[in-house]
């Protein structure tokens, strides 16, 4: 060293030092920063007198310590040094109902940061959003909206305006629909279900035996087709609550009452569940 530097803990100083991603530091930087943590001070490089250290540590990371520790990639010692309070964040895909305000978040963000007007996304585009399973975490979504808001060409973003990585990873309807059709089958059937029960409330007969023959998807079809040239102005809420409330009954069904089961099995959180119970105002009865 040809001159002094503060390093981290000395700028840290009675403060706190947040070290990302603890789990990937290098073995022989895992033992210099025990001996910081055991001893409280430290030498800086080049340097015989000890520095005390006055400062908090946070340390975060997606690896898991325990078995980074077993495979001898992580000091057990430093892992208990460490260990002292512990906070386990969930990931996006496990706080589905998180999507919709964080979306609108960020593309508010986005607008301001490149000085244009914030852009609104479309329902069928933001059920989309909220049953992709965000391998990138919360990072994603928020590239996604900057993505959105210099790609998407209307100031209302709809499904088809969504990254590949979005569109490709949820199926969509076998036969196409135009316009605000095109939107409703899109989000409806994106939840990844095999099929639904026999003939959902409200379809008319050939439209059951659509789905006895053929899938629940030409039904659906056939029944947005029919509200929309009647001149209903919510075809959207109308089918999604059918579809939902006829989904959440049958996983209720399936495990008996059992909400926590039934959520997992769909693939939603406990709160979504919950929520969308009393939303639809279905007499459900949780007999966990």
């Amino acid at each position: 060293a040809q001159t002094q530097r503060r390093g981290r803990f000395e700028q840290a100083e009675g403060g706190t030092l947040f070290l990302d991603e603890i789990g990937d530091m290098p073995f022989d930087l895992q033992t210099r920063l025990l001996r910081v943590l055991s001893d409280g001070q430290f030498y800086r490089v080049g340097g015989h007198a000890a520095v005390k250290a006055n400062v908090r540590v946070i340390a975060a990371t997606h690896q898991n310590l325990e078995q980074r520790v077993k495979d001898g990639a992580f000091r057990e010692d430093l892992f208990h040094r460490l260990n002292v309070i512990r906070l386990r964040l969930p990931a996006l895909r496990e706080r589905s109902e998180d999507v919709a305000m964080l979306t609108r978040y960020f593309l508010q963000r986005s607008a301001r940061q490149l000085g244009v007007e914030p852009k609104r996304i479309s329902d069928a585009a933001l059920a989309l959003l909220t049953r992709f399973a965000f391998p990138g975490n919360v990072r994603q979504l928020e590239n996604i909206c900057h993505w959105l808001t210099v790609m998407a060409p209307a100031q209302v973003i709809s499904a088809q305006d969504l990254p590949p990585e979005v569109l490709e990873a949820t199926p969509h309807p076998a036969a196409p629909l135009q316009g605000v059709a095109d939107e409703v089958a899109a989000g409806a059937t994106s939840a990844s279900t095999p099929a639904l029960p026999p003939a959902p409330a409200g379809l008319r007969t050939d439209q059951a035996a659509a789905l006895d023959g053929v899938g629940w998807e030409p039904a659906l079809v056939s029944e947005a087709q029919q509200l929309l040239r009647s001149g209903q102005a919510d075809v959207w809420d109308v089918l999604t609550r059918r579809f939902e409330s006829r989904l959440i009954r049958t996983a209720l069904q399936a495990t008996h009452g059992r909400r926590m089961e039934a959520a997992q099995r769909l693939g939603i959180g406990r709160n979504t569940i919950t929520r969308k119970i009393q939303e639809l105002g279905l007499d459900a009865h949780d007999d966990e």
